[in-house]
């Protein structure tokens, strides 16, 4: 009567090798082939496994550590640099790659166990927190700005605005005044700038279609200034002006 004997379960021929070198405690790089490769026909000899496909895998590793067992006893294969090559190579690398796998699936599996005891809470900001504004300081915001240089660009703007002015058709009918007013130009020019982000101060006052519109949009700048919704800054004396919108 035979005596049923327990065998361990191991995932695939890889991990039976590494069990097997784990147990005699043999350095993976030089491996005691004919000893392991003994140890693992005993193995598979004591296999009952129904499944073919499982089968199939332990008994090509079977045949490949056979094949390393008779090259071993071969005279060893030189190789082109002239350096012995050593039939146990490939299969070493294959033992390191599996190891680096399993090492790696047992640290995500181990984060995972970790993560399940992790509560994570949404964030609670006090109104006060959230609404805060911080302190615009006007003298930072104008620093190297003078009125003077305001009112250079806001001259040559309405300048040209005249030169483009047709000097006959301007005589022909009677124009009517156009009504503008600041608010509808704070909205517009803070709508520009959320669009924009970076622009320049007299490409915003040249698109403007009425010497009035340039006047109420130079208002609003200014305006838009002292609110803190925008910055502006001039690398040299005659340089353009540029505004950068602070709208989030």
């Amino acid at each position: 009567m035979a005596i049923p004997v327990k065998l361990d379960v191991f995932e695939g021929p890889l991990d039976l090798l590494m069990h097997l070198i784990d147990k005699n405690k043999v350095d993976i790089y030089d491996i005691p082939i004919v000893e392991i490769t003994n140890q693992y026909m005993e193995y598979i000899r004591a296999m009952q496994e129904q499944d073919l496909n499982v089968m199939s895998e332990f008994l090509l590793m079977a045949a490949t550590l056979l094949d390393i067992k008779c090259r071993m006893l071969l005279p060893k294969e030189v190789n082109e640099e002239g350096e012995e090559e050593d039939p146990r190579q490939e299969l070493v690398e294959q033992l390191l790659q599996y190891k680096m796998y399993k090492y790696m699936s047992y640290e995500l599996k181990d984060r995972q166990l970790d993560s399940e005891r992790l509560m994570f809470k949404g964030p609670t900001i006090p109104d006060e927190v959230q609404e805060y504004q911080e302190p615009i300081d006007l003298d930072k915001l104008l620093e190297g700005l003078t009125l003077a240089k305001l009112n250079a660009i806001f001259t040559e703007i309405m300048r040209r605005k005249e030169d483009k002015m047709d000097p006959i058709r301007s005589k022909f009918g009677k124009i009517e005044r156009e009504e503008v007013t600041l608010s509808d130009k704070l909205v517009y020019v803070e709508q520009y700038a959320r669009f924009h982000r970076c622009f320049s101060f007299r490409e915003l006052l040249s698109r403007q279609r009425s010497k009035m519109h340039v006047i109420v949009t130079f208002l609003a700048i200014l305006e838009l200034m002292k609110m803190g919704t925008i910055l502006i800054e001039q690398d040299g004396t005659f340089a353009d002006i540029i505004i950068t919108s602070q709208i989030i």
